[in-house]
């Protein structure tokens, strides 16, 4: 069980997304103990709408590498493509 309290500011931790950090201390959670994966994971469940919208900016900030890769596919195919057996 996770318990929610204020977050410290000894707490905190660098290696971890500092959007990640804003938004666990809005809801007032502890990151004590959490790593990026877990927490990111946790704040999902408590906090869907946070994490729907970080993922809608990731598209829209990303959006142009992502259409150049879809594009280099098309032209190149997939690495190792040529090497398959099935």
């Amino acid at each position: 069980m996770i318990i929610s309290r204020p977050m410290d500011a000894t707490e905190r931790d660098d290696g971890i997304d500092p959007e990640l950090l804003a938004q666990a201390q809005r809801l007032g959670i502890s990151i004590a103990g959490f790593s990026e994966t877990q927490l990111r994971l946790h704040l999902q469940k408590i906090d869907p709408a946070g994490a729907e919208e970080r993922a809608r900016r990731w598209s829209e900030e990303n959006a142009e590498a992502l259409k150049a890769y879809r594009e280099s596919i098309e032209r190149c195919g997939v690495f190792g493509d040529d090497l398959r057996t099935w």
